[in-house]
């Protein structure tokens, strides 16, 4: 990977970092399921007129639509609204790695590697920290909302492990046509019916957070980030996700005053540590190996 792609890589994994707190000015207005309809609406329209369908299956889109944008981000929003700081929701929605590869295991059959079931150990001893020590950043509800929200995302990245040479822009594009209207009613229903009144009342810092986190967060870094996909091996762009919590709980910090407890500083830490195992497990599964031929 050369320096400009290097750097390209810290700009999306920065991007999401600090999208966590960008929502959290968003909700601060707006309900959690209407902010999160407008958000894939205002990424949809107009470009799905410009864009053309990804050579794909409708139900893929419809199915990533569904479990991604639905389920998973209105989950989270909902959570974020009251129940989860944004620092910690970064954190624990990097359950869906967890999530995704008991999928994997179960549906596709794939193998899982002595240093990921380590990894897995350790992160699960983080995760439980969290369902001991329920405080002001995160409420019981909150856990069990970004928990569900995880394995949703989960689900929409098998959906998307069995689709072969599409264009990531294109078809996130089209994603996001499907969330807004099953959004929308269930705001109307469960939130607000006066959709229009809120939106008038809105002010600068909302918009700007909706603008954010619809055209920066998906479009731009969601764009990058299938090019780095494309052009480099996913062991090589991947491990730089590890760095959104990070970043996420740093900018919650900085931006909203956010701190973490001990016990909670004491769990980031084991996730973390046990999601970098997981990322690495190949690597440190060849060093182990080599050693031990070595010994002989």
């Amino acid at each position: 990977m050369n320096i400009k792609s290097f750097f390209l890589s810290l700009l999306v994994v920065f991007i999401w970092g600090v999208n966590f707190s960008i929502i959290k000015f968003g909700l601060e207005e707006l309900p959690p399921l209407l902010f999160s309809a407008l958000r894939f609406f205002i990424v949809a329209i107009p470009a799905v007129f410009f864009i053309p369908f990804p050579k794909t299956s409708i139900w893929n889109v419809l199915g990533v639509g569904v479990f991604l944008g639905v389920l998973k981000f209105g989950f989270l929003f909902v959570a974020m609204k009251s129940d989860a700081s944004a620092g910690i929701s970064s954190l624990l929605l990097q359950v869906q790695v967890l999530f995704t590869i008991f999928l994997g295991i179960l549906i596709y059959k794939e193998k899982i590697s002595l240093s990921q079931i380590i990894g897995i150990g350790i992160s699960f001893v983080g995760f439980s920290l969290f369902f001991t020590t329920v405080n002001a950043n995160i409420t019981s509800l909150g856990l069990f909302l970004i928990l569900c929200a995880g394995f949703f995302w989960s689900i929409s990245n098998i959906i998307m492990k069995r689709i072969k040479d599409v264009n990531l822009l294109h078809f996130m594009v089209w994603v996001c046509l499907v969330p807004p209207l099953p959004l929308l009613i269930l705001s109307y229903y469960f939130e607000s019916q006066n959709i229009i009144e809120i939106l008038v009342s809105s002010t600068e810092k909302t918009w700007f957070s909706l603008i954010y986190v619809g055209y920066i967060s998906t479009l731009l870094a969601f764009a990058i980030w299938g090019w780095l996909l494309k052009n480099f091996q996913t062991s090589v762009v991947t491990p730089f996700a590890l760095l959104i919590p990070v970043i996420g709980l740093i900018c919650s910090n900085i931006l909203l005053d956010e701190n973490l407890t001990k016990s909670e500083f004491i769990g980031t830490f084991f996730i973390l540590f046990g999601l970098f195992i997981i990322v690495f497990s190949k690597r440190i599964n060849q060093i182990v190996k080599s050693k031990v031929l070595t010994k002989k």
